[in-house]
């Protein structure tokens, strides 16, 4: 059998919703201003952008990132193990452990590369890593990479999470791990139960914060949110998202993150942020503690956007943050819609089966503090109209 034989047969989804107009994926920004993008000569109001502090475009934040390329150049060419630790890039470290509350934190190249190279350095031969089944990819490929078990739990399912957790034998360390807040749905994960359910069995608590930083808890995530912070273990971030960056962080007590600092294949054989993102990290976290009213007002607009969108008849799930998907269930029509927004000036995220469940087909919105009414005004004048012509709603 032709290895490549796959990429023949495997395509023709790609290829049918080309030939239909309907392919979404991989449009070339030509500028963006966080609220309003433009796409070729075409300006949209932009609702499909993690962007949540809306400090991309902060001047702030920009300034910080150019200084760091007058100062360091482009980049430190090597991992933090060997050259390319900058003074830096532990002042971000010191900062941002005491921003989630912890003792230590270590910054890694990518969120990505966070999840994987935490979970595959803690979780060895007889541990368990206990997993949410709408958990992000970049947890479950951790826990694939490591040498223990991976266990399941249905979605926000205390009672699943224990009946997994009642079943593991007593050999070996335990690992819950659970996005806050969940990047498709927007819904936020049960702490309180979960964090009941780590202390009766005897496993330790990972919370992704990757979505939850810069909006829940005051912008410091999910565990502030609940005023869990001690009682949560590990907390994971990005920088792509509310720090208008690139890269990934995951905090806890000083000893855990040094083991991890020296036993993360991910963390060890990559290059380290280059400066202009670890300086652009740094000044979105400095406006975020300026700012606060940034912090309110994206949770503000996500408020009216959920109960706008639940007026109008369209099925949001159970979202409670600025993430709101708007659940269609047909792969066709979730194409016609996004097709539709984008012609009508709003850029939407269709998501599709296997990246959802099969027949949850649908639209990622989210929400950004520099969004104005008049910007979600215009974005529910338009949804209604398609949401109609689709009978959606």
């Amino acid at each position: 059998m032709d290895l490549f034989s796959k990429t023949r047969g495997g395509m023709e989804r790609v290829r049918e919703a080309r030939r239909a107009g309907l392919y979404p994926y991989f449009i070339p920004l030509t500028n963006n201003e966080g609220a309003v993008s433009s796409f070729g000569d075409r300006t949209l109001i932009m609702i499909g952008s993690n962007n949540y502090l809306g400090l991309t475009t902060h001047p702030k934040v920009r300034q910080a990132a150019i200084d760091a390329i007058r100062t360091y150049g482009t980049s430190c060419s090597g991992s933090r193990f060997l050259n390319g630790t900058l003074e830096m890039h532990l002042e971000l470290e010191k900062q941002l452990a005491d921003w989630v509350g912890k003792e230590a934190a270590l910054v890694f190249s990518t969120g990505y590369q966070t999840n994987v190279g935490t979970i595959s350095a803690l979780i060895q031969r007889d541990d368990f890593v206990i997993t949410d089944k709408e958990d992000h990819a970049s947890i479950i490929d951790g826990c694939r990479l490591s040498y223990g078990t991976m266990k399941r739990f249905i979605h926000n399912d205390m009672d699943s999470l224990e009946r997994v957790l009642a079943s593991l034998p007593e050999k070996g360390g335990r690992l819950v791990v659970v996005d806050g807040v969940f990047s498709m749905g927007g819904d936020i994960a049960p702490l309180p139960e979960l964090v009941r359910l780590c202390k009766k069995y005897g496993a330790r608590l990972m919370v992704d914060d990757a979505h939850s930083v810069g909006v829940l808890g005051g912008g410091r995530g999910t565990a502030a949110h609940f005023g869990l912070t001690d009682e949560v273990d590990l907390i994971m971030g990005t920088f792509s998202k509310s720090f208008a960056s690139l890269g990934g962080f995951i905090a806890g007590d000083q000893e855990v993150i040094e083991y991890i600092q020296h036993t993360a294949r991910s963390f060890i054989f990559s290059a380290s942020i280059p400066p202009a993102n670890a300086a652009a990290a740094l000044a979105a976290l400095q406006v975020m503690k300026e700012e606060p009213e940034r912090i309110a007002r994206v949770n503000e607009n996500g408020a009216y956007m959920r109960r706008r969108y639940r007026e109008m008849g369209f099925n949001i799930g159970h979202s409670e943050t600025p993430i709101i998907p708007i659940i269609i269930g047909d792969d066709n029509k979730t194409l016609m819609a996004w097709k539709m927004l984008f012609d009508n000036g709003v850029y939407t995220n269709p998501v599709l089966p296997p990246a959802v469940p099969p027949k949850l087909s649908l639209l990622r919105t989210s929400y950004i503090a520099t969004h104005t009414r008049e910007h979600l005004d215009r974005v529910l004048e338009v949804m209604e109209k398609v949401g109609k012509a689709l009978e959606i709603i």
